[in-house]
């Protein structure tokens, strides 16, 4: 077991825990998770009592809605072939163009809405780490709606994940190793009894589950021929396990023989004392600070074996740990776009962002959801922070803060159009005011420049900043005070103080 930490449980030590295992707060959130006291408010966390089912999936993604859209489009396919027939082949060609345009339009259209209904429920969830490790989850075992095409799929493997936040690593990797979105993407489909297609046996102990140098090439030439087999139903969505298209013959993996197949490859992969180091070590990065120390590593690692591989218990050991809270951890991460993008909203208590908000800012900023860039998933760190992107930050907090004009300021670099999915609004968030500055900073609170800018500090940062910082946000209150401290000055102040690399990090 690693250190726990010390009894003595701070409010910044609780926005420490808020902002890494989930996507921040604010200061209501935040007193109410630091009134529990540190062991409670993980627990909270790790076994929240917000239903999976708090946020109902878009009509068009319930398996109940896919099974009855896939016999339309089965009907519609057979009235078109049998229109054709009469149809000269110019005819014939336009109109199953047509055919594939309203498809992909309404794929578009759903893409569109899955994106925004997983943003708005990690804004909105009672259940933040849950959304964090199902963001986790997209992220290591990335697919791409753009390759994938089907939304529908997209949003019943995010279901997956979300029900395996804390579960077995295991038990998920044998699930994946089901899931017709991962099928799509690594064209598992394709893999059959002497064609063995080895993309997914190669990344699944690549990137899954064991890491580089812990295979060889024998290994995954074996293994591939151990996924053949597997054929996805389009209509229905289900995956199946053929025995006719898999290789039935002996295969050795990691010095094992036998007429293996996918499940057994998991199995043996699990079998593996790296597949529980490769997974530690990848949990401790994403919530606490790259590569930790060997004593940290293998304590955790002997913690999840000892599980079973349930990550819910690995969670608990690290939130609870004295090294998680510890200066090398503390605002020592840049925040991704959609932690920074949730975590503004929060503060600023926005839970209804302007419209066209959430999908453009993610393309801006470099992250947008069911698109990680490829199969090892995004980058992380500084790979967030460039001149474009910072500029970008700035001035989405400003469009935030202090209104729709702002977004002039958004350099046309950051303005591209995303690939596959359709173009953002020419006016995102007509008629946005911003936030409401009555509640977030009352009258009384403006009299005072210092008292202001103390508050906004303690809202955005939870904890001091440098001085020098700090004095620069006293003086341009100051100078903005004049006989009342309106809206408008609120505004800029807020944006001053978010315009700071500070505001980067958690």
């Amino acid at each position: 077991m690693l250190p726990k930490a010390e009894n003595s449980w701070t409010l910044f030590e609780a926005a420490h825990l808020l902002n890494r295992a989930g996507f921040g707060g604010g200061p209501a959130e935040l007193a109410a998770l630091h009134a529990l006291g540190r062991t409670q408010a993980v627990e909270s966390l790790i076994s929240p009592i917000e239903p999976l089912d708090a946020f109902p999936l878009p009509v068009w993604s319930t398996e109940e809605q896919m099974l009855a859209d896939a016999l339309v489009r089965k009907e519609q396919r057979r009235l078109a072939q049998q229109a054709m027939r009469d149809l000269s082949p110019a005819e014939a060609e336009k109109a199953k163009r047509e055919a594939r345009q309203k498809i992909q339009k309404e794929e578009r259209q759903q893409g569109l809405e899955a994106q925004g209904w997983w943003f708005r429920r990690m804004l909105l969830t009672q259940a933040p780490l849950r959304e964090k490790m199902t963001l986790f989850w997209h992220d290591h075992f990335a697919t791409s709606i753009q390759k994938v095409r089907q939304p529908v799929l997209l949003v019943q493997q995010n279901h997956l994940f979300r029900q395996n936040a804390f579960g077995s690593f295991k038990d998920l990797t044998q699930a994946v190793l089901m899931d017709p979105a991962m099928m799509l993407y690594l064209d598992t489909q394709s893999s059959k009894k002497g064609h063995p297609n080895e993309n997914f046996a190669r990344e699944v102990m690549e990137l899954f589950t064991l890491g580089e140098g812990n295979y060889s090439e024998q290994d995954i030439r074996e293994a591939a021929r151990a996924f053949t087999g597997y054929q996805l139903n389009r209509e229905t969505g289900k995956v199946v396990h053929n025995p006719r298209q898999w290789d039935e013959t002996n295969k050795t993996i990691f010095g094992k023989t036998g007429p293996f197949k996918g499940d057994d490859v998991i199995r043996l992969i699990f079998e593996k004392p790296q597949a529980a180091r490769f997974m530690s070590k990848k949990l401790w990065e994403f919530f606490v600070y790259n590569k930790p120390s060997p004593v940290a590593l293998d304590s955790l690692t002997a913690s999840f074996q000892k599980s079973n591989f349930q990550t819910g218990p690995l969670l608990r050991e690290i939130f609870l740990s004295k090294e998680f809270y510890s200066e090398a951890s503390i605002r020592s991460q840049i925040k991704s776009p959609i932690q920074y993008l949730v975590g503004l909203l929060k503060q600023l208590e926005i839970t209804e962002p302007p419209i066209g908000f959430l999908i453009t800012a993610q393309q801006q900023l470099g992250q947008t959801l069911f698109m990680p860039p490829n199969v090892a998933g995004w980058d992380w760190g500084q790979a967030w922070i460039n001149t474009n992107t910072l500029l970008t930050r700035y001035n989405l907090a400003g469009f935030l803060t202090k209104g729709a004009g702002e977004l002039d300021k958004i350099p046309k670099e950051a303005q591209t159009k995303t690939p596959g999915m359709a173009p953002p609004p020419r006016i995102m968030g007509r008629g946005w005011q911003g936030p409401d500055y009555e509640k977030i900073t009352p009258r009384p609170l403006r009299e005072n420049p210092t008292e202001l800018v103390d508050s906004l500090i303690s809202r955005f940062f939870q904890n001091r900043v440098p001085d020098k910082a700090r004095n620069s946000f006293i003086e341009y209150a100051n100078s903005k005070q004049g006989v009342v401290f309106t809206n408008k000055e609120t505004a800029e102040l807020c944006h001053l103080i978010l315009s700071t690399p500070y505001y980067q990090l958690c």
